[in-house]
């Protein structure tokens, strides 16, 4: 039965903006935000298309503690651009992990927290945006040679494209049932592969095969938790300090090759058999 006094209690972090998810994750003492709005980082690419910028080009980079553990966030704000990434977007992110890997490598680490609400690179800057999110994937594979490196995916957007790679590569990666996780968006799989294949209206199915609560089922995340900042706040704190895992998801090569394995091509794959597959090749119940 549902509480209802404690779902009223809750504050939903899908609702918030991107620099109110960072402030409300680092502890209240310390937190500042670096190359914020007042530094005017626009993109140079959008007004020659008469598309209105935003002065921090959608990307909020904050650091501070979280607990006792130093981190630092990079997060999408999916109000700008459904979230896409551009060249200044992109070197914000890419510049935050370099600084990170720097720390870490003079024997003062700080965790990554990615907070990724994004439709991949955008489509106005192009190899621009290609070029920043290839940097990313780079910064992130070096710092977890020294620790856990952390996505967070929560909804509205979802997370797709190329940063979908990005959430991949991430040591830890956390989701919500609203949340989404794919290469290609619904709409691109429908534009190339007709509505018969993928029907982007039909949300149920859409969830059901992109969605949070399978993407765990499937492995491809690893822990789901609520829509609550609380709850979010809590879990990343244990997950911070956590020692990272033996073996990353993305160097997991023979077990996604034994599911590449079970899969039959001429077949529809559903929700059902995903997961199935997956129990199959990991001996997950």
């Amino acid at each position: 039965m549902t509480d209802v006094a404690a779902l009223l209690q809750r504050q939903s972090f899908v609702e918030l903006p991107a620099r109110s998810r960072c402030q409300h994750l680092l502890d209240d003492a310390d937190q500042r935000e670096l190359l914020g709005p007042f530094e005017r980082l626009t993109s140079p690419w959008l007004p020659k298309q008469n598309i209105v910028t935003q002065s921090d080009d959608g990307v909020v980079i904050m650091r501070g503690t979280l607990g006792d553990t130093k981190v630092v966030i990079a997060a999408v704000e999916p109000a700008f651009q459904g979230g896409s990434m551009g060249e200044v977007g992109g070197a914000k992110i890419a510049g935050a992990l370099a600084c990170a890997l720097a720390d870490a490598e003079n024997g003062d680490p700080v965790v990554p927290i990615l907070l990724l609400e994004t439709g991949g690179v955008r489509l106005q800057e192009a190899n621009c945006g290609l070029a920043a999110i290839a940097e990313i994937h780079d910064m992130i594979v070096a710092l977890r040679e020294h620790g856990p490196v952390i996505g967070v995916i929560t909804g509205p957007v979802g997370c797709f494209g190329g940063m979908s790679i990005a959430a991949g590569l991430c040591s830890e990666l956390i989701v919500t049932r609203e949340a989404r996780l794919g290469l290609n968006g619904p709409q691109v799989i429908e534009q190339e592969a007709g509505v018969d294949e993928f029907d982007s209206r039909d949300r149920p199915m859409i969830w059901s095969l992109l969605g949070g609560e399978q993407r765990v089922a499937t492995g491809l995340a690893e822990a789901l938790v609520g829509d609550d900042v609380a709850a979010i706040r809590d879990l990343l704190a244990r997950h911070v300090t956590a020692s990272p895992k033996p073996l990353a998801r993305t160097t997991d090569i023979a077990r996604f090759e034994a599911l590449l394995e079970t899969v039959a091509p001429t077949e529809r794959a559903t929700a059902r058999t995903t997961r199935d597959a997956f129990a199959q090749t990991t001996g997950a119940a």
